[in-house]
Parts: structure tokens; C-alpha cells; sequence
């Protein structure tokens, strides 16, 4: 894992940054800004953008930026991402993660997560408490890597703290510490698997943003393996083909096995590689009495035409 930590006169370089984004272009929705962003993101300081090159020229699985600005009245951790919609809580923090998410990628949304919203708000929701989306909390929230089921799913998810009290952990398994054998790694290499849209991509009538794909798990340069799974919602393709569901089953034991826990604090915002990183959460007992962890999150892609030709259109948005 690669770390920085800001130091107090970058964090008030940000924070002026901030000011001057929020004076350009108002307390709006991100949507107005993004196209923006990549360019803003060039007065961050120094160390930030050389630290992020790094990141994407290495490679680097998991990176880490702590001691991020966090405002002095954040607020209560809103009850659902509806209710931090309507009311624009931690919408200075949102810039702050858009800045510097726009260094490593090019953020880009879904139409039937949070209504097509560029930055996520990621807080227990009552109802959602078993469910596997970001508003779950009792039931842990199984690895994966994001959006696993589509051809354009993010090259990098960047989530930034806003609240942490009870540590919950993030729990993190890194491809290059797998180790498989070879005979589990030449099964998860065939086009032998279907990854299927998770319970975040159902819409309201039953649609998803993509149908269920057939693909590889394992798949990348050899001796640095790039990784698509989601143990919810990858299943083998051809029900008789046991030899796939015990790969499966396999590749979840060792994932166990090279499981780290990451504690994100106030101010730390993490940037997991997808292709390199499965990722979950431990479960929590939500309060919903302001004080639930609450997380900011966006995806990010290298390159914004792979989206554009999803959509068909100069939009940010995959419908």
C-alpha cells in the first residue's frame, strides 16, 4: 500500500482551492463540474499530483492520501443517499475527492445507482441493512470488484472518510498476493463464468445497466493477474461445468487467506485499484443517529471514450 500524508500547509492549499471552485462555480451538483475538474485539479499541490502519476504508472493497488481538509460543520451523516441528495450535506468534501480523484481518472457514474449521481454517498440506509449495496451495515459486504458484470466497469474506486467512529474496517484481497495454483489459475482463465448485474444495478422495474456477461475471472499480463469477481454475483456459465463452481469456491479460500483490513480515518481517502483489488466491508450495527460512518465515492476510468461509447453519447452517465 502506498500512503501520503498531507501536510498542513498542502491542506490549506487545498482548502483555498476548494474556496476558489466552490466561488467559480457554486454549490452545484458535480455533474456541472467535472468536465472542469481535471483542469482545477492541476493547482493541487505538488507532492499530491506526482503521488498519483505514481500510482498510475505503477500500478499501485492500493493507494492511500490522509490528513485530507474535512469541514468543521459536516454535519449529521445523512439517513440514506436520498436524504444527502436533497440536502447537499458534505458537498465542500465532494470537491476535495473530485480534485484529486480527477489526477488518477476521469469520474463517470451509473444511471440506476443514486440517480445517475457522479459522487455517491456511502451510509447506512434503514431497510437496506442486509442488502449489497452501499447502505448496508449488519450484513458485511461481500468482496468484489466494482461493477464486475460490465465491460466498462471503473479502473479505479476512490472512497474519502468523512466518519469513521465505530473502525470499520475495508477489507482489501491484492491479485498480485494470491499466489494460485496453476491448475486453479488456468480454470479462472477461461471465458467459463458469467458475471451478473448486482442487487446496485437493479432498477425499480427490474432492469439492470447491462446484461449478464461471460468472461474470464483471471485474465492480464502474466505474473501480475488482473482480477473480475463479485462471489454475490459470478457463477458459473454452464451449470454442469463443476470444475468452474469449485474454481469459485476455490479462489474465495484463498482469497481469505491474503484478506487485509484497512481502517479508514476522518480525512483518508483510499484509491483501490479494480483490476488489481477485490474489495468488501465488515459489517456494522448502524445507530442512524448522525454518527454512522459515511463515506464519499466515486468511480473513475482512464480513458472517459470508453464511456462515451457505451452511452452513445458525450455523457457521463451509463444508462
Amino acid at each position: 500500500m502506498k500512503r501520503l500524508a498531507i501536510e498542513p500547509d498542502e491542506r490549506r492549499q487545498i482548502e483555498r482551492l476548494v474556496d476558489d471552485v466552490l466561488d467559480e462555480y457554486g454549490l452545484c451538483d458535480p455533474v456541472q463540474f467535472v468536465a472542469h475538474a481535471r483542469t482545477e485539479a492541476e493547482s493541487l499541490p505538488l507532492r499530491v499530483r506526482q503521488f498519483f502519476r505514481q500510482v498510475q504508472s505503477e500500478e499501485t493497488d492500493v493507494a492511500v492520501l490522509s490528513g485530507l481538509p474535512l469541514s468543521d460543520d459536516l454535519g449529521p451523516t445523512p439517513i440514506g443517499w436520498d436524504m444527502a441528495r436533497k440536502t447537499g450535506v458534505g458537498r465542500r468534501e465532494e470537491v476535495v475527492l473530485m480534485l484529486c480523484s480527477a489526477v488518477l481518472g476521469e469520474p463517470f457514474a451509473w444511471g440506476n445507482q443514486q440517480d445517475g449521481r457522479i459522487v455517491h454517498d456511502v451510509c447506512p440506509t434503514p431497510g437496506m441493512e442486509r442488502s449489497e449495496t452501499s447502505g448496508s451495515s449488519t450484513a458485511p459486504l461481500s468482496l468484489h470488484t466494482e461493477d464486475a458484470f460490465h465491460q466498462c466497469r471503473c479502473d479505479y474506486v476512490a472512497l474519502y472518510c468523512l466518519r469513521n467512529p465505530d473502525r470499520v474496517g475495508t477489507t482489501v484481497v491484492r491479485a498480485g498476493q494470491l499466489g494460485l495454483p496453476a491448475g486453479l489459475a488456468e480454470i479462472l482463465s477461461g471465458k467459463r463464468f458469467h458475471h451478473s448485474p448486482d442487487q446496485s444495478h437493479i432498477g425499480p422495474h427490474g432492469h439492470s445497466s447491462g446484461a449478464s456477461d461471460l468472461d474470464a475471472v483471471l485474465f492480464g499480463p502474466a505474473g501480475s493477474p488482473y482480477l473480475r469477481i463479485d462471489f454475490d454475483d459470478t457463477s458459473a456459465a454452464d451449470e454442469d461445468d463443476a470444475a468452474a463452481r469449485e474454481a469459485i469456491a476455490d479462489l474465495y479460500e484463498h482469497m481469505r487467506g491474503a484478506l487485509d483490513r484497512i481502517v479508514l480515518e476522518p480525512g483518508d481517502a483510499i484509491f483501490l485499484d479494480n483490476y488489481r483489488v477485490v474489495h468488501g466491508r465488515e459489517p456494522f450495527q448502524a445507530r442512524y443517529d448522525g454518527e454512522d460512518r459515511w463515506l464519499k465515492r466515486i468511480n473513475l476510468i482512464r480513458d472517459i471514450r470508453r464511456v462515451y461509447m457505451t452511452t452513445g453519447a458525450r455523457s457521463r452517465v451509463i444508462s
